[in-house]
C-alpha cells in the first residue's frame, strides 16, 4: 500500500464516522436552528478543537510505542482494526434516527464553541477511538511520524468541517434530511458500518502482511 492509498483510506474511514448522525451532529444543528449560522460555526470550531487534540493524543500514543516498545506495535494495530471493524458491524445492525432537534441552551457563540470543545474533549470514547485508528494509518514505513500526524489531523480537522460546517449553513434543509427522515438516517448509518468494516480488514491484512 503506497501513503496516498494509505491516506485515501483514512479519510474514506473518518468520512464515515462523521456523516453517521450523533451528539457533536445534534449539537451544531441545535445550535445553527435556535442562534444562527454563526452559532451552529462556532459549535462546529469547537468540536474541531478537541478533536486536534484527541488526534495529538493519538499521535503521541503511536509515536511513543513505535520508539519505546515497537514489539507492541503490531499487535495493537491488530487490536484497533479489530475494534472498528466491531463498531461497524454495531453499526451495520443498528436502525439510528433523529426523532427531533431540541432548542440549544447557549447564550454565545463563545459558549456554543466552549461546550463543542469540552464535549468532545470528555468523551473517553474518543480518546479510545483515536488509539486504535492512529496504529493503523501513521506507519514508521511511511517515514517520520510528526508530518504524517500532522497530515492526519488536518484531514480530520478539514472533514469535520465540510460536514459539521455544511450542517451549521444549511440549518433547515439538514433538518429536514434528519429528523423524522429514518429511512435515509437508517441507511447513512449502516452504509458506514460497512465501509468501516470494510477499511478495517483491508488495514488489518495490510499490516498483517507486512
Amino acid at each position: 500500500m503506497t501513503y496516498a492509498e494509505n491516506l485515501w483510506l483514512y479519510f474514506t474511514l473518518l468520512f464515515g464516522i462523521i456523516v453517521v448522525p450523533g451528539m457533536d451532529m445534534i449539537f451544531v444543528l441545535a445550535n445553527a436552528l435556535t442562534r444562527g449560522r454563526m452559532a451552529g460555526l462556532a459549535a462546529t470550531s469547537g468540536i474541531m478543537a478537541g478533536g486536534l487534540v484527541h488526534s495529538l493524543y493519538g499521535a503521541l500514543g503511536v509515536g511513543l510505542l513505535a520508539s519505546l516498545m515497537p514489539v507492541l506495535f503490531k499487535p495493537l494495530l491488530i487490536l484497533g482494526a479489530l475494534y472498528m471493524a466491531w463498531i461497524g458491524l454495531g453499526l451495520l445492525r443498528s436502525s439510528i434516527t433523529v426523532d427531533h432537534v431540541g432548542p440549544a441552551d447557549t447564550r454565545s457563540n463563545w459558549e456554543a464553541f466552549r461546550r463543542g470543545a469540552v464535549t468532545c474533549l470528555i468523551n473517553p470514547k474518543a480518546y479510545l477511538f483515536m488509539l486504535a485508528v492512529y496504529p493503523q494509518f501513521l506507519r514508521p514505513d511511511f517515514g517520520p511520524l510528526a508530518p504524517q500526524a500532522a497530515i492526519m489531523a488536518a484531514m480530520t480537522a478539514g472533514t469535520q468541517f465540510a460536514v459539521y460546517g455544511g450542517l451549521a449553513v444549511a440549518a433547515g434543509r439538514a433538518r429536514e434530511m434528519l429528523v423524522g427522515n429514518g429511512r435515509a438516517t437508517v441507511w447513512v448509518g449502516r452504509t458506514a458500518g460497512l465501509l468501516l468494516v470494510l477499511v478495517c480488514l483491508l488495514t488489518l491484512w495490510e499490516g498483517v502482511k507486512a
